[in-house]
């Protein structure tokens, strides 16, 4: 069965079809899903959908470009979810700065008080960075961030970048955009990241892979990116699945 690392099946995206859409994953293969919070909305409603169904486990956090919510009544209602039976991970956290929102200020603050949280309560991070390469790994290093172990969601930078998340023991989360033509960068990452390390994901309902791209996005399609992930290792499509889900049970500790 397929180990779906990153989705957001609390997003409106779904508020037409949640409940069959989900129902209908264990018949397509996809046996266990990871439902990351992005938002206090979303990890509200995360927090039910992994009461609701028994194959949906949690990640808590809050996203760099809704930090300018986070204070300390609502970073210690954060930190409950945290300790929750079926919450796995804090996140997704990082820095995002594509749009500059909040400042990198801001968002590093939060950052650092996730980072530290997820320490004290032993739980993997999920991490988000999109443009702040420099400024997420300085941070994590700086933080001593492989010492808290986890995740580079949907990853997109180099290989060499790659090597220094590797020499902190991070997994790579690959998702939808390892299957578009134009992904060379990432596809060179893949080809580098040992299969021990790498994560199927699809960041739904974003980042829809090949032959999707554009439309919204769900776990279904997840063999797209493992047979993408297959053809780069020269390895068969079972052997992908089968190791990636070892991969996030060890993460998760599942």
């Amino acid at each position: 069965m397929i180990f779906e690392s990153h989705a957001h099946y609390d997003d409106t995206a779904f508020d037409g079809d949640r409940e069959e859409l989900l129902a209908s994953l264990k018949e397509h293969g996809i046996g266990t899903v990871i439902n990351v919070g992005a938002s206090l909305a979303g990890c509200r409603m995360t927090e039910e959908l992994m009461e609701r169904y028994p194959f949906v486990y949690g990640a808590m956090g809050v996203h760099p470009s809704e930090t300018a919510q986070l204070d300390e009544e609502n970073f210690r209602w954060l930190r409950s979810l945290c300790s929750l039976d079926k919450t796995v991970a804090v996140g997704e956290i990082g820095l995002d700065y594509h749009w500059l929102d909040p400042e990198p200020a801001v968002q590093k603050v939060w950052f650092e008080r996730q980072l530290e949280l997820a320490r004290e309560i032993e739980l993997p991070v999920i991490i988000h960075s999109r443009e702040a390469a420099k400024d997420t790994l300085d941070m994590m290093q700086a933080l001593r961030a492989g010492e808290i172990g986890g995740v580079i969601h949907c990853y997109s930078y180099t290989k060499e970048m790659a090597r220094e998340y590797l020499n902190m023991g991070f997994y790579f989360g690959i998702g939808g955009v390892i299957t578009f033509q134009n992904a060379k960068k990432l596809k060179e990452a893949v080809e580098y990241i040992p299969m021990d390390r790498i994560l199927l994901e699809t960041d739904s309902p974003y980042l829809a892979p090949e032959p999707n791209r554009g439309k919204r996005n769900s776990s279904l399609n997840l063999p797209y990116i493992a047979q993408t992930i297959a053809r780069l290792k020269g390895i068969t499509y079972d052997e992908v699945v089968e190791m990636t889900d070892a991969n996030a049970r060890n993460l998760f500790r599942l």
